[in-house]
């Protein structure tokens, strides 16, 4: 959007936020995407969010924050043009077997590294230090690196280079590794590399922090109202949480002057939910900033509510699982010592920095004084600078132990069969059977998920799950046992629609009377002669998966997959990647 105001220079960033919108919009247009803004919030003075996403293929989102509605738009815009750049958007996808197959799968400096024939991991990805971190048992066999995107495990593992900045040294990283263990975190655009190579870094930061302080049950210093006064726009916003009711805690996160974190956290007197929102950034006021734009992202004062009570139980607020959740939406349990007057660090009045160049230097010098090494790979293919930065032992969403026990790499064992699910024949389906049964994959997760597939929500594709497909797979076998065992779990799991239930319940029921001819009155009448019809069909082995329509090789099955290729496509075409 082009403004006739004056042009907006704001703090942290390199060009006014007229130019940056306009620059980004322009890109997103020549690349062939139509972004529509939606859901914008002004919850309190100075405080701006808006959802955007993309008209064609709606998977494709982002969220931008900021204190005016342009440093909103440019922060939404910047995601998006981030997320594009390194397909995050497509992080969790199966890309299908053309696209698999292609002379360049994700990037044009992408290497693949072929599989060794003993199994283990192939020379040459990685680097020492490397090694150790992810695979510090020897545990990790090639397969487990071949990413879930293209699946092909004939062709290798591809891997990017990173250069460590301590030395400059370049080494591989797995596309595998960053999409299990670094999700977003550590991506940035901006308008010049010190800008945005200070935004991953302080957002690695920020994160690190979060995940210390609850995992370590810290109580953090107040900052004293003095402080805050210093910034009015941030403490207008503050005062008007605390007008609507709210309390709202202001909080020194730098652990005594170390890191650059400061956090809000409200406390909502209600239904005593507690919400604690991070920020970070060398500058103070860009970091209180932040955490109070983080904290009313997307939500209305209505939405506020329903956040966890402060708990107790310092193991369950240490958990991995709410340890995510605080990552997801900030919306993980807080502890209560955290909300003790007795902080465990002093208040540091602290501002260690005021040009985008030395906010970056300072925040690769405090993480390499905390022992950490920064790996940064750059992307300028879409016509504004983006960089992805990994740091072993402090950027991982994920725990290492993923890579070894909740590996995406699991779907591509089994979804070349799944893909062909209709064509199966007898064996191949007692194979898929037997495949699933030793997967470790618990019953109830999502299909979808595992391979890879943007299911169409009104599909039965969107609600399969594991314990469902492997009851089809004993119908389609005639294994009586598991079709019981499956029809039951399917019942207790009570998540399918009712129709597509009650058809396991009266399959069920036909196994169990045994002479189902001496009852076909009553059967009739309990779950009708449609469904009565089907059940029959599928025990006898005259219809096979029902409701699962084929999905083949690039998932053409499913129209929102479809979709998100299709916009995947317009990268591979506007970068002139060398297959086209």
């Amino acid at each position: 959007m082009r403004s006739e105001t004056p042009a907006s220079l704001i703090e942290g960033k390199d060009a006014p936020l007229e130019y940056s919108i306009t620059t980004m919009q322009d890109q997103l247009q020549q690349l062939g995407f139509n972004v529509v803004e939606a859901s914008w919030l002004n919850p309190v003075e100075h405080v701006w969010s808006v959802h955007l996403h993309d008209r064609d293929c709606p998977l494709l989102y982002t969220n931008g924050k900021g204190a005016t509605q342009l440093a909103a738009r440019a922060s939404a815009l910047g995601e998006f043009i981030e997320r594009l750049s390194w397909h995050y958007f497509w992080s969790n996808f199966h890309l299908g077997q053309t696209r698999a197959n292609l002379p360049i799968v994700h990037f044009p400096q992408e290497q693949w590294f072929a599989p060794p024939a003993d199994g283990r991991l192939p020379a040459g990805i990685l680097n020492p230090e490397l090694h150790a971190f992810y695979n510090p048992d020897d545990a990790l066999t090639y397969p487990s690196l071949v990413d879930l995107n293209s699946g092909n495990t004939e062709r290798g593992i591809c891997a990017l280079p990173f250069e460590r900045l301590s030395d400059g040294e370049s080494c591989w990283i797995p596309v595998n590794i960053l999409g299990n263990l670094y999700v977003s975190n550590g991506m940035a655009a901006g308008n010049t590399p010190m800008e945005a190579r200070t935004q991953a870094l302080a957002e690695i930061v920020e994160r690190h922090i979060k995940f210390k302080v609850f995992s370590e049950n810290l109580c953090l210093p107040d900052i004293p109202l003095e402080v805050i006064a210093r910034y009015p726009h941030i403490a207008q916003g503050i005062k008007a949480l605390r007008d609507a009711g709210f309390g709202i805690l202001v909080k020194d996160a730098s652990l005594g002057g170390v890191f650059p974190v400061l956090n809000i956290t409200l406390l909502h007197p209600e239904d005593q939910g507690c919400f604690s929102s991070f920020g970070a950034h060398p500058r103070f006021d860009i970091a209180l900033e932040r955490a109070l734009t983080e904290l009313l992202q997307g939500r209305a004062f209505d939405k506020l509510a329903n956040f966890p009570e402060p708990s107790f139980n310092q193991a369950e607020v240490a958990d991995f699982p709410n340890l995510e959740q605080h990552f997801i939406d900030s919306s993980g349990t807080v502890g209560w010592r955290f909300l003790s007057n007795e902080a465990d660090f002093p208040f540091c009045d602290w501002y260690f920095s005021h040009h985008t160049a030395d906010d970056y230097q300072w925040l690769v010098d405090c993480i390499h004084e905390q022992g950490h090494q920064i790996y940064l790979a750059d992307f300028t293919n879409l016509g504004v600078y983006s960089c992805r930065i990994v740091v072993p032992g402090m950027s991982e969403v994920y725990q290492v132990d993923d890579l070894e026990w909740e590996n995406n790499s699991l779907g591509n064992a089994i979804r070349p069969a799944i893909l062909r699910l209709n064509q199966l024949n007898h064996n191949e389906c007692k194979a898929l059977l037997n495949r699933l049964q030793t997967l470790g994959l618990t019953d109830d997760r999502a299909i979808w998920e595992i391979i890879g597939l943007a299911a169409d929500p009104d599909s039965a594709w969107k609600t399969l799950r594991i314990g469902e497909l492997k009851t089809l797979l004993a119908l389609a076998i005639g294994d009586s046992d598991a079709i019981l065992e499956g029809c039951e779990w399917i019942h207790y799991f009570g998540q399918l629609s009712a129709e597509r239930a009650l058809v396991y319940r009266c399959i069920n029921a036909l196994i169990q009377c045994g002479q189902p001819s001496a009852y076909q009155s009553a059967l009739t009448a309990l779950y009708g002669a449609d469904t009565l019809t089907l059940a029959q069909a599928l025990l006898a082995g005259h219809v096979r998966f029902f409701g699962l329509n084929e999905l083949g090789g690039d998932m053409s099955g499913s129209r929102l997959h479809t979709q998100l290729l299709a916009a995947y496509d317009k990268l591979q075409i506007n970068q002139r990647y060398p297959h086209h």
